[in-house]
This record gives C-alpha cells, structure tokens and sequence, in this order.
C-alpha cells in the first residue's frame, strides 16, 4: 500500500490539482460574486497551464492509478496536452465576450474546468467504469454551458436538446458497456484485451462494441450521430461553441482511438468495416450539407463532421501510422479551429454579433488583418499546401494507403474537393464583393493575440514540424508496444 499511493499520486497529479484548484475557484466565486469573474477567468487558465506542466513532469514516470483504471502514457500525455491547451484558449476567447455580452458569472470558467477533468479522466481511461465516469463528468458540465444564457430561447433550445440527445447517447454506451462485461468477465482494458484474444465471447463483445462506438461516435459528432451538432452550435453562445468545437472534439477522439485499439485490438477487422462506414458519411455529409449554410456556426458545425470524417480515416487503418496521423491532425485541427472562432467572436456591427456569411463581404478592404487570417484558416481546411491543413489530411490519407483502403483514400480526396468550395467562398465574399458593414473593433487584445499565434502556427508549420511528428510518433507507439 505504502508503493502504491505515491505512484498514483504520480500518475493522476495533474487531474487532481486541476480539481483541487477548480473548487477552490468555486469557493472564490461564491464569496466574491460575479464582479470577479475576469479575474476567476484569467486564474482559470493560468490553472490550466499549471496543469500542463503537471502533465509534462509526469512524462519521467508513466504508470497507472486506481487499482489500474487509470492509466498515464505518452499517448494520454499528447492528448492532455491538446485538451489542456484548448481549453486555455477557449477560457482566453471568453473573457471579453462573456462580458458584452452580459453573461459574465462567475461560474462561465469552472465549467469549462469540471469538462475538462472530465475529458482528461476520459484520456487516461483504462476501464470501462472509468471511461463512464470521465464522460459523464465531461458531458453534465457541457450540458449546461450550453444553455447558459437563460434569457435566450436558442441557447436553452441548444442546451435541451444537447441534454436529451446526450443521454440516449450516454444510454447506449452503458449498454454495450454492460454487455461487454457479460461477455468478458471484466471491466478492465487490459482484461477485456486478453479475453478477447483467446476468442471467448467475441460475438456476444462485438455487439457490445456497436453499442459503445455509437455512444462514442455521438461524443464526436460522426454521421449518423451528428444530428445535435449545427443546432447546438448555432444556438450556444459563440464562446461556448468555441470550445465545444475545440476541447471535448479532441478527448472524444482521443478516446474513440484508445478503446479501439486498446481492448478491442483483436476484434479490430471487425470495427474497421464501422469505422469506414462512419468515416464515408461523414466526410460526405460535411462537404456537401454545408454548401448552402447561411449561418457561420452552423458551416462550422458542418466543418467539424466533416473533420471527424477525415480523422476516423486515420482511425479505420487501425495502424501506428493511422494513430500518428490522427494526433497530428488533431493538433492541426485546435489551430485552425482556435483561430477561427477567434474570428467569429470578432464579429460584431455596432456592438451587436453577427453570424452571417455576408457580413464578411468586404472584409479584405475594412479589416485586412483579420480577413488575412481567416483566409489563412480557411485554405488551410481546404487543405491547401503548404498550410498545415495540408499536412493533416496527407498523413491520414497516407495511413490508409498503407493500410490498402484505397477507396477510402480517394473518397477522403474527393469529398476535400468538394468542401474547398465553401471554404474558398468565404475568401471570395472578403476579398471580392462590396463591403457591409465594417465590423467593430477586436473585442480585446486577447482575441488577436490568438489570431495571430493561430494564424502564423498554420502558415508556418511546415517550416518546424519535426518536434511534433515526434510527439505524434511517440505517442501513437505508446499503444502499439509489439
């Protein structure tokens, strides 16, 4: 007993400052009020960077906690990093926005902190229960950012449907959760792995499985699971959806990638034939539904389908190279999705918001520096070289042709193509048509900073991206040790 409790203390560190330092911040807030609540923002992400450096010390000494339901690898320790630094940004992004809008409460920030223990628990998963309890947390404290701004009937409409639909969600997981311990004997990933590979039980697992990866492919918004995705994005305060699209995209994905090639390894030509299937619809239903969106968030919400589509290709290769692929496309993916909300929150006409496309027209002539951003943004999800969008998708394609899905790759290309459409229509309307309105002023320094660290990140990856294939190589290894 004396052993152990120091190395799960190890292991878990960062998870538990993050929730020691996420109450205390609640008991600021209740005796302070809301008038502090920039100032419980700006500790919340210095709270979170703390808890990245927590995460980078642990590197020295990898283990698990609790009995070896938690687990602390290279690849939980990418991931973390990810969610860490998302989060961060997300809680930056908010600070001025939570503020004109009249929504600043003290509360705003520790629910982005409760998500993200959530998606950090999740990461490090190494058993079923712990897997549930890691969503949950996640997705109860998301739930209710999502309906936050109470005087507004879209944002409770998104809050309550995001509920609804996440429990049926969170019901099927349990389900197949449930059936795969009746079949397995076990909760463990370790366990479940080893049963698994002796071929006991794998049909009554496999049914199981279906369930769980519906329940997953619903955490990432994976057609056909995605129908929550353009409303609660479009309805959400912009901030909120801001970090929705960043953060728990990242951990759900993260987690999809553990679960399958973890304990379900020996059952993985099996979930591939899944997989794929989630991977086609997805692509094609974000290239083609978001062509004639009006609406900027709703396009978004699209956009990130279609990038869950592109990631799951990397996942259905079922490889080392096809793990890589999807961790590089991930840290690509923060980026450009960062950066672009950061867009969209400096959005506003006469101290008023404005999510339409054609307000953007113009852009190029009354705001040439952040039109000069979003457009870098926007080529870079086009996948266009030699930004970092490029990047991302040439490794996932790349993974599945190795892996010989070959009809899988070039679908992936076709469905790039046909997106690029609304991407480069955005470029069109501020650099081509008449102006609108000219938009305010950045709301704050701290939207352009992002923009900018954002935009020149993506512009210039290609120019260092050997420390982070490095990062993405050692960590996708970590789940494949033979």
């Amino acid at each position: 007993m004396t052993t152990w409790i120091p190395s799960q203390m190890t292991a878990a560190l960062p998870e538990v400052f993050l929730a020691i330092a996420t109450m205390a911040l609640l008991m600021i807030g209740a005796y302070r009020g809301n008038s502090h609540t920039r100032t419980i923002g700006w500790f919340a992400v210095a709270v979170l960077l703390v808890a990245g450096g927590l995460v980078a010390g642990t590197a020295a000494s990898p283990g698990s906690a609790f009995g070896g339901m938690f687990v602390a690898d290279t690849f939980a320790r990418f991931a973390k990093f990810l969610v860490l630094i998302g989060s961060a940004l997300a809680v930056v992004l908010s600070v001025a926005y939570i503020e004109r809008e009249e929504m600043a409460r003290f509360e705003y920030p520790i629910l982005f902190l409760f998500a993200t223990i959530g998606m950090m628990m999740m990461i490090s998963a190494n058993d079923l229960i712990a897997l549930y309890v890691g969503l949950e947390l996640q997705s109860l404290a998301l739930y209710v950012a999502a309906a936050f701004r109470r005087d507004s009937l879209r944002s409770s409409e998104a809050g309550l449907k995001y509920f609804v639909l996440g429990a049926l969600s969170s019901g099927m997981l349990l389900y197949g959760a449930s059936l795969v311990y009746g079949f397995a004997g076990t909760t463990s990933f370790t366990g479940i792995a080893k049963v698994l590979a002796t071929g006991t039980g794998n049909t009554g697992a496999l049914v199981g499985l279906v369930f769980i990866t519906a329940g997953l492919a619903f955490k990432v918004s994976a057609v056909p699971f995605h129908m929550w995705t353009p409303d609660v994005y479009e309805g959400a305060p912009t901030s909120v959806t801001a970090f929705f699209a960043i953060a728990p995209k990242i951990a759900a994905m993260a987690l999809f990638i553990r679960v399958l090639v973890g304990p379900f390894a020996p059952l993985t030509a099996q979930w591939q034939q899944v997989v794929v299937f989630l991977a086609v619809l997805s692509m094609a239903l974000g290239a083609f539904a978001a062509i004639n969106q009006t609406n900027i968030k709703r396009l978004m919400a699209y956009s990130s389908i279609g990038n869950v589509g592109y990631m799951l290709v990397g996942l259905a290769a079922g490889t080392e190279a096809g793990v890589r692929g999807v961790l590089i496309y991930l840290l690509i993916y923060l980026a450009m999705t960062a950066g672009t909300f950061a867009c969209i929150l400096a959005m506003r006409v006469h101290g008023r918001a404005v999510e339409e496309l054609d307000d953007l027209k113009g852009l190029g002539r009354t705001r040439p520096a952040m039109a000069l951003a979003l457009a870098v943004f926007m080529f870079s999800m086009a996948g266009i070289p030699p930004l970092a969008g490029f990047f991302g998708k040439l490794y996932v394609f790349l993974a599945a042709v190795q892996a010989g899905m070959y009809v899988l790759a070039v679908f992936g290309v076709l469905a790039s193509v046909v997106a690029a459409f609304y991407y480069l229509r955005i470029v069109k309307l501020m650099y081509f048509d008449e102006p609108a309105d000219t938009f305010d002023r950045l709301l704050g320094r701290e939207i352009g900073v992002v923009l900018t660290v954002t935009g020149l990140f993506i512009a210039f990856f290609f120019v260092f991206p050997a420390p982070m294939l490095a990062a993405a190589s050692a960590a996708a290894k970590s789940l494949f040790p033979g």
